[in-house]
C-alpha cells in the first residue's frame, strides 16, 4: 500500500482516506481530500474533507491512490464493493 507520511505531504496533493462517519460509527467510505495550508497556522497542513479542514494527526492513513485505499480498506472491512 502507498501512504503518504503526513510529514511530506503538500499543499495541492490530491490524497485519499478512509473515512468514517460520525453520524453512522459502522459507515466507512474512501473518499478524495485534497492537501492545503492550515488555516490557522502557517507551519502545518490539514486536509480540506467534505468542505471541512481536519488537522493531520502523525497516525493517520493518508494514501497516495484510490488502488492503495481500497486494498487498505478491504484487508479492514472485507471486499466490499463501493461507489466513492
Amino acid at each position: 500500500m502507498d501512504t503518504l507520511d503526513p510529514k511530506d505531504a503538500k499543499p495541492g496533493d490530491e490524497v485519499f482516506v478512509i473515512y468514517n462517519n460520525p453520524h453512522t460509527p459502522t459507515v466507512s467510505n474512501i473518499v478524495s481530500a485534497e492537501i492545503v495550508q492550515h488555516p490557522h497556522d502557517p507551519n502545518r497542513t490539514a486536509l480540506f474533507l467534505h468542505e471541512t479542514f481536519h488537522t493531520i494527526e502523525d497516525d493517520d492513513a493518508i494514501f497516495t491512490s484510490e488502488a492503495s485505499a481500497t486494498q487498505a480498506y478491504n484487508e479492514m472491512y472485507g471486499d466490499h464493493d463501493f461507489n466513492l
